[in-house]
């Protein structure tokens, strides 16, 4: 059975979409613990993400360093936070937050509830970022 964000990947789940290649999706996170909060995905389902071959998640960092460059053009911060945490979805995914403080990446926080306007506005900058970038 599809994954949640296997699901997304495909379109039959809406996402606020912040990058795309060949290997991988990166989408605003809908609950999230500061407001850019981002998950990157392969569109291989793979629960663990060590499980992952060396070359694809070689591939796989490359590919979150440009989405978190995108990021921080689109949210002005100190710092992009990366972490790999999550039980609830089987499938690998890298978090990554944007960060002016160490307790901006507290996971046990609660989340935020953003407008759907102001995720699309964020979305929409970092993938214009990101294709900025990707030339």
């Amino acid at each position: 059975m599809a994954t949640l964000f296997s699901k997304i990947i495909k379109g039959k789940i809406p996402s606020y979409k912040c990058a795309e290649d060949d290997n991988f999706y990166a989408f605003l996170d809908i609950n999230p613990v500061r407001p850019g909060h981002t998950l990157v995905v392969p569109k291989q389902e793979v629960d663990y993400i060590f499980d992952l071959s060396d070359e694809m998640l070689s591939k796989m960092i490359v590919f979150a360093k440009r989405v978190a460059i995108a990021l921080k053009q689109a949210r002005p911060c100190r710092k992009i936070g990366v972490a790999v945490i999550g039980l609830e979805v089987n499938h690998a995914h890298i978090h990554l937050v944007p960060m002016n403080e160490e307790g901006d990446l507290n996971f046990s926080k609660p989340k935020l509830t953003l407008p759907a306007e102001e995720m699309q506005a964020i979305a929409d900058q970092v993938y214009a970022n990101y294709k900025a970038l990707s030339k």
